[in-house]
């Protein structure tokens, strides 16, 4: 009952809201805004009931006990019942109408009801605005829990922060807290701020960032999130990123922007509500009209009840508010299993998905790094070591930190100048005046320096080193595979989706992942743009795929998949701010989930479609035959839209 275009304009904005006898919006677009403000009860909508009750009365005095009253009577009982329910709907149509705006539901109701009266069918005429009103009431409420839930779950940033300013502690708004100061968290509490710990352990509950029940323990110098609560004791954080660039914050903002993008289920809705307004009106007036020269004993009043049939029953509330509904609820269901949609077209896009392309590190490993061995080509192996773990500790790659923290308390006094990093080969850097090369063995190729081409066949992550033009060792990385990642292969291949995966490391790494994995093809040695030719291989043949990553390196291929999923835990803030999907736990299986919530919402959807054009076809022909009344009509109107908002709602209810 409104247009799909503003149904949630911003879902954690104050909105003022039109409900049924309560306030209204005057929107000036083509719709009316069923928004976040909460009427006071069921006894702020005391005109409509009062307007109910009187329906109800004159209905059991007139078939229970078979009294009737003359027309004078009856128009002065129902008038009232009419405007107490139906005011708000007049004053609408009475607005868009002086802007010329006649094809809206609400002038639609109006010619409707007031047709009635002006046929001596008073009950009828104010039994049609009552449940009318109702519905709206009941759609109100339906959108009103939908955003509740998704407002519920992602307002979660305290308002208030204890900071230790000076050894005294200080209660400050966030955002007035600056980076690198310590912030203490109180059991209980909720993270206000990203930050690093500064305890020796803390455990916190990451539900509302995750879908995530289970607790999970930090240790000092691990990453805390603002939206985390602390389990178990007072805690202290120091801030490494300010109240506005906080991941949270950049969640909350991807779900706002969420409900503005709309599915082209929603859009055709909304393009076919314009269309389909003006002729239903049209079909109305033929229905009264046309019978007067063809039927032989027209009579105008009969045609014309006919007509306010076609009209009540033609009302497209069920497709207009369901609809956005579903796909709203959708969001919701997604945001509650840790996976933010920035869009309910990306919903349907994931419908579609046939293949799914995936990043190796970070995706399907837990990109945690740890050093197995250090092989020198006659060379010192601490020298090795320093000169390696100084140049990566310029980097922030996983391999790279992996090194730095292998390396221990070494790198005092080292000078280390004039690093660069070389896409997708490693870095190149001057470590004690001396040129050092660290990287795979196509940076050793880059730069004309001479290698064991055994090196090649070593089965694990291999970080290259030479000094001053010579090759002078390795040093073997091995990154653990993601507990579910095996799991969620299988379920891909059981919807018959294809796997890939893409990777910068090594083939004979990629093709010990894949094969413990069960990946259907894997690809290594990849550089960035060639990740990007992969994939644009891949469309050309057809195929409807979704990209799966978390490096940097990852945006372009995130940006020109059909579908751009980043791991939003490990994942680089260009990487999810390029993605159409974030999964925020980083677990492969959540792409799984995120394709099931797609699919359960398209059908929920075409449920509601189905259910509310069969219904209305079937009754508008019944009406314009005369077999309807305007009791069948509005029953079926208003019970439609119920049923396919009830089946919209439950969405959120679902278990995956």
């Amino acid at each position: 009952m409104m247009k799909v275009a503003n149904i949630h304009k911003d879902c954690c904005a104050t909105e003022q809201q039109h409900t049924a006898n309560t306030q209204h919006v005057h929107n000036d677009d083509d719709g009316h805004n069923h928004g976040t403000k909460e009427p006071s009860g069921w006894l702020s909508h005391w005109p409509l009931l009062a307007a109910l009750a009187v329906v109800v009365v004159m209905m059991v005095l007139e078939y229970g006990f078979n009294i009737t009253f003359s027309n004078t009577v009856q128009l002065i009982i129902f008038i009232p019942a009419y405007l107490l329910a139906g005011y708000n709907v007049l004053e609408l149509a009475f607005r868009k109408a002086l802007r010329f705006d006649f094809f809206n539901e609400f002038f639609l109701m109006s010619v409707a009801t007031i047709g009635a009266f002006a046929i001596g069918s008073y009950s009828e005429g104010v039994a049609v605005m009552v449940f009318y009103s109702i519905g709206e009431w009941f759609q109100d409420t339906a959108v009103n829990n939908a955003k509740r839930s998704i407002k519920a779950l992602l307002d979660i940033r305290p308002d208030a922060v204890d900071v230790i300013r000076d050894g005294k502690i200080l209660r400050l708004a966030p955002a007035d807290v600056a980076i690198d100061e310590v912030i203490q968290i109180k059991p209980g509490e909720k993270v206000a701020l990203d930050g690093e710990l500064l305890s020796d352990k803390a455990t916190f509950n990451t539900a509302a960032l995750t879908g995530e029940s289970k607790p999970d323990n930090k240790t000092k110098g691990e990453q805390v999130l603002a939206g985390m609560i602390n389990l178990n004791q007072v805690s202290e954080v120091k801030v490494k990123a300010a109240f506005k660039d906080s991941k949270l914050s950049k969640i909350l903002e991807m779900v706002q922007d969420a409900t503005a993008r709309k599915s082209q289920t929603q859009l055709f809705i909304s393009r076919f509500a314009k269309i389909y307004t003006p002729i239903v009106f049209l079909l109305a007036i033929l229905v009264v009209a046309l019978p007067y020269f063809f039927v032989a004993d027209y009579v105008f009043r009969d045609w014309l009840y006919r007509g306010l049939v076609f009209l009540v029953i033609s009302c497209p509330c069920a497709l207009v508010v369901s609809i956005p509904l579903g796909y709203f609820g959708g969001i919701g269901l997604a945001s509650k299993n840790g996976i933010l949609f920035k869009g309910s077209n990306f919903l349907d896009v994931m419908t579609r998905v046939n293949t799914i392309v995936m990043d190796k590190t970070g995706t399907l490993t837990k990109g945690v790094f740890e050093v197995q061995q250090v092989v020198s080509n006659d060379f010192d192996e601490k020298e090795l070591i320093l000169m390696a773990a100084a140049i990566e500790s310029k980097s922030t790659h996983p391999i790279a930190l992996a090194i730095v923290n292998y390396a221990g308390d070494i790198l005092k006094d080292v000078k280390i100048e004039n690093v660069e990093e070389i896409s997708g080969h490693g870095l190149k850097g001057s470590v004690n005046h001396k040129v050092v090369l660290a990287g795979n063995t196509k940076l050793l190729q880059q730069f004309g320096v001479a290698y064991d081409a055994a090196i090649e066949q070593e089965a694990d992550t291999i970080v290259v080193i030479a000094i001053d033009g010579r090759y002078v060792g390795y040093l073997t990385i091995a990154d653990e595979i993601k507990a579910d990642a095996k799991q969620a292969i299988a379920d891909m291949h059981r919807l018959n989706i294809q796997t890939v995966m893409l990777s910068g490391d090594k083939q004979t790494v990629v093709n010990k992942v894949a094969t413990l994995l069960g990946i259907d093809k894997a690809f290594g040695n990849l550089l960035p743009e060639d990740k990007v030719a992969k994939v644009e291989a891949l469309k050309k043949e057809g195929k409807h795929l979704a990209f799966v990553g978390d490096g940097v390196n990852d945006a372009p291929v995130v940006a020109l998949a059909d579908a751009g999923i980043a791991m939003g835990g490990l994942g680089s803030d260009a990487t999810i701010e390029t993605a159409d999907i974030v999964i925020q736990n980083d677990q492969p299986s959540k792409i799984v989930t995120a394709i099931k919530i797609g699919k359960l919402t398209r059908n929920i959807v075409w449920q509601n479609i189905a259910l509310a054009m069969g219904v209305k076809i079937i009754v508008l022909i019944l009406g314009a035959g005369g077999v309807a009344t305007l009791w069948e009509a509005v029953i079926a109107d208003v019970g439609v839209a119920l049923l396919a908002i009830l089946n919209a709602v439950r969405i959120q209810q679902m278990k995956l």
